[in-house]
C-alpha cells in the first residue's frame, strides 16, 4: 500500500534512503528510443512535455526535482489507476513505460506518494494498445495471470474469514495465529487491488499513515493488528473484523470487470510489489506491532515471481541477459528469506538483526534494478 511515511524509522533511515534510490530504476524505452515524453515533477508540479500521444506503447521520462519521493500515475478521468510508478527518488530519472488505446487519461505526480497531487490531461488516440495483441504469449500470460489473481482472492477470503472469526470470538491467541497466513494472498497481488477505488486504504491502511482526521475511519487489518498486539483484547473490534471481510467480498466482486495489461499490470505491478519489500518490509514499518513482515516479504516476492515467470518466454527471448539476472536475483532473495522460515511460517522480525536486515535489504537492492527493466523488455 501507499505509504507516506517511508523514512519512518530511525536506525535503518540509511538502508531506506539506498533502497528508494535503488528503486528508480529504469524500465528501458520500450522501442521508443528519443520519443518518450518528458515528465518534470517536483514537490508541487507535474509538468508533461507532450499531451496528445498516440495509442500503443508510450515512454514517459520522468524526472523528480523535487524534494520528496514521488510517484507517477497515469489515471482514468473517474481515477481508476492505469499504471503506476512509485518511489522515484529526489534527483533520479526514470523511464516508464505503458500500454495506453485511445482515450482520455490524466498523468498525476504525486510528491510523498499520498497518492494526490498535481495531474494534467493526456489524449490518445489510435487503434493501438490492444493488451497482448502484438504477442499470443502476453496473452496466455494475462489471462493466467487474471487466474492466479482470482485465485489468491479466494484464498484470503477463506484464511481472512477464519481471522475474522476469532476476533468475533475474543480469541486472542487464535487471532494472533491467523493473522500473518490470511493477509499472504492478499500481498501477492495488492497492486491489482488498488486499481480498485479505496478498497486498498480500506483494507491495509497503516496508523502511522494516517492524518488525525482520518483515524477515526480506519479499518482493516493493522486496526485488529494493533488491537491483537498492543492492547491484547479485541472487545469491541467485532465490527472492524465485519467489515475487513465486507471490503475483501466487495474487492472480489469488482474483480469480474477485470482486464490485465502484460505491461501496465502485470511487469509494472511486479516492480511495486518489491517497492513495497523495500519501503515497507525490509524496514520493518509495515507489521509494526505483529513483526510479521516477513511473512509479507514472501507474499511480495512470490507476487513479483509469478508475474516473472509468466512472462519469462517473452524476456527470454527478447533480452536474455535481463532473464539471467531476474533469475539468480530471484534465487538469492529467495535463499535469504528461507532463512527464516520457522514451522509453517516466519520468525518475529525484531528477531532480525540490523546486519541480517541490511543483507536482506541488498538482495532486493540487487533485484529491483534488473525488474524496474521488465516493462521495457516485455512492451519491446
Amino acid at each position: 500500500m501507499r505509504s507516506s511515511s517511508l523514512l519512518a524509522l530511525a536506525g535503518v533511515s540509511a538502508l531506506s534512503a539506498s533502497l528508494l534510490a535503488a528503486c528508480g530504476g529504469d524500465d528501458g524505452d520500450g522501442g521508443k528510443g528519443g520519443d518518450a515524453v518528458k515528465v518534470t515533477a517536483s514537490d508541487s508540479a507535474c509538468e508533461v512535455a507532450k499531451t496528445e500521444l498516440p495509442a500503443g506503447k508510450i515512454t514517459f521520462k520522468v524526472l523528480n526535482k523535487g524534494s520528496q519521493a514521488n510517484e507517477f500515475e497515469i489515471l482514468r478521468p473517474d481515477g481508476k489507476i492505469i499504471a503506476e510508478r512509485e518511489n522515484i527518488g529526489p534527483g533520479t530519472t526514470v523511464n516508464f513505460v505503458v500500454n495506453l488505446s485511445a482515450g482520455d487519461y490524466k498523468a498525476l505526480c504525486s510528491a510523498g506518494q499520498t497518492g494526490k497531487g498535481p495531474s494534467r490531461d493526456i489524449k490518445v488516440t489510435g487503434s493501438g494498445g490492444a493488451a497482448g495483441t502484438a504477442d499470443p504469449r502476453l496473452t496466455d500470460a494475462a489471462s493466467e495471470y487474471k487466474t492466479f489473481v482470482l485465485a489468491q482472492v479466494d484464498d484470503t477470503i477463506a484464511k481472512a474469514q477464519k481471522f475474522a472469526d476469532a476476533v468475533k470470538a475474543g480469541d486472542v491467541a487464535k487471532a494472533k495465529e491467523l493473522y500473518a497466513p490470511s493477509r499472504m494472498g492478499w500481498e501477492t497481488i495488492e497492486p491489482v487491488a488498488e486499481k480498485f477505488g479505496d478498497i486498498d486504504p480500506k483494507i491495509d491502511a497503516r496508523e502511522a499513515d494516517l492524518k488525525p482526521a482520518e483515524k477515526a475511519d480506519w479499518s482493516g487489518w493493522h486496526l485488529l493488528e494493533k488491537a491483537l498486539w498492543k492492547d491484547g483484547s479485541v472487545k469491541g473490534k467485532e465490527q472492524y473484523a465485519d467489515r475487513l471481510m465486507a471490503d475483501l467480498k466487495n474487492l472480489k466482486g469488482q474483480m469480474a470487470t477485470l482486464a490485465i495489461d502484460p505491461v501496465n499490470d502485470m511487469a509494472h505491478g511486479a516492480k511495486e510489489l518489491l517497492d513495497e519489500v523495500a519501503t515497507g518490509k525490509v524496514t520493518g514499518e509495515e507489521e509494526a506491532f505483529s513483526h510479521t513482515d516477513l511473512w509479507d516479504f514472501k507474499g511480495n516476492v512470490d507476487g513479483a515471481k509469478k508475474v516473472y515467470d509468466l512472462l519469462r518466454p517473452v524476456v527470454r527471448q527478447k533480452d536474455a541477459q535481463l532473464a539471467q539476472d531476474l533469475d539468480e536475483n530471484f534465487a538469492a532473495v529467495e535463499k535469504l528469506l528461507a532463512k527464516y522460515r520457522k514451522g509453517d511460517g516466519y520468525v518475529s522480525y525484531d528477531t532480525v538483526p540490523a546486519a541480517e536486515r541490511k543483507s536482506l535489504g541488498d538482495a532486493v537492492n540487487a533485484l529491483g534494478e534488473p525488474l524496474s527493466k521488465l516493462a521495457g523488455a516485455v512492451a519491446k
